[in-house]
């Protein structure tokens, strides 16, 4: 009788992935964790409307070598989603919780990796607090009005007026919507994981999550006006910058990706035959970029 071929248990490590919560100026904040806790930190920082789930594809491809914090915004993935009428969803806001949970973790450096509301995020942190960054990687998180997709133009008239516009957030937290983030433009649908957006979209379904997300889709007005303060940033500051931008995102569209090396002229620019969420098709590459970026860097 033949006999039976096995696998060996997969020894635990600490690239494991660990889940924490904890509580920052009352808020119950939820973070994931991998990776050895002496390596460098790298913090990534989420888009819409996702959480820090998202990345559980690339978490442990990056955390064999590197310290990964990922954490979830109020109102999004197991983070509190407290009342609009105690917690004030704007951008500022979201970025100062997210500032508050990595001194809590005693993170003085660290790199971060942004993705779409990880962008606004993130500039706010960096702007506060330059002498803890030490490199930026960016994937399909804007801040060049060039990199504004077609469909801005009908949220700049909902900034205008929200109420006489309430089609456009209809659309924007729609179930059409929602999978299209991930689908839109590819030549392979068949890679995507339909519980992806299934879940994204339950998550928007929660009650309050349309008082939360129209909130911050109003805010995010201010990010556009800001776009001038990061770019001002980058130009001073020079961080040394990776950009892995998925091409066919109909949202943030490929110059937004060219145009970092307008600011910072040594970024490296990788535009991907992807979308919006790059990793849903190319984590493998992304993750070879990412590990040979940061590789290059001083520890």
């Amino acid at each position: 009788m033949a006999s039976l071929a096995h696998a060996d248990p997969l020894p635990s490590s600490n690239a494991t992935t660990t889940y924490h919560r904890v509580t920052v100026d009352g808020v119950g904040v939820f973070y994931r964790e991998a990776g050895p806790k002496d390596a460098p930190v790298l913090v990534l920082l989420h888009g819409f409307p996702s959480s820090s789930r998202q990345f559980d594809s690339l978490i442990p491809l990056l955390a064999t070598r590197y310290h990964l914090i990922a954490p979830d915004y109020p109102g999004f993935g197991q983070s509190d989603a407290p009342d609009p009428a105690t917690y004030t969803y704007t951008f500022d806001h979201l970025a100062e919780t997210t500032n508050g949970l990595l001194e809590q973790l005693g993170l003085k450096k660290y790199s971060l990796y942004l993705h779409d509301y990880g962008g606004p995020v993130g500039f706010r942190i960096m702007l506060k607090h330059p002498e803890r960054v030490q490199a930026l990687i960016v994937s399909n998180a804007n801040a060049y009005q060039e990199g504004l997709g077609k469909k801005w133009a009908l949220i700049a008239e909902y900034w205008k007026d929200p109420r006489a516009h309430p089609e456009v957030f209809a659309n924007f937290v729609s179930q059409t919507a929602t999978e299209q983030r991930h689908t839109a433009g590819s030549s392979h649908p068949e890679r995507y994981n339909p519980d992806t957006w299934t879940d994204e979209f339950a998550h928007l379904s929660r009650p309050g999550q349309h008082e939360i997300q129209s909130a911050l889709l109003y805010d995010y007005r201010n990010n556009v006006a800001s776009y001038p303060a990061w770019q001002a940033w980058l130009r001073e500051h020079k961080p040394p910058t990776l950009v892995v931008w998925g091409k066919y995102d109909p949202s943030f569209i490929g110059p937004g990706g060219d145009a970092y090396q307008r600011d910072v002229p040594k970024a490296e620019v990788h535009l991907l035959d992807a979308g919006h969420f790059p990793w849903d098709e190319k984590v493998d590459e992304i993750a070879a970029l990412v590990l040979a970026f940061l590789d290059r860097q001083p520890r």
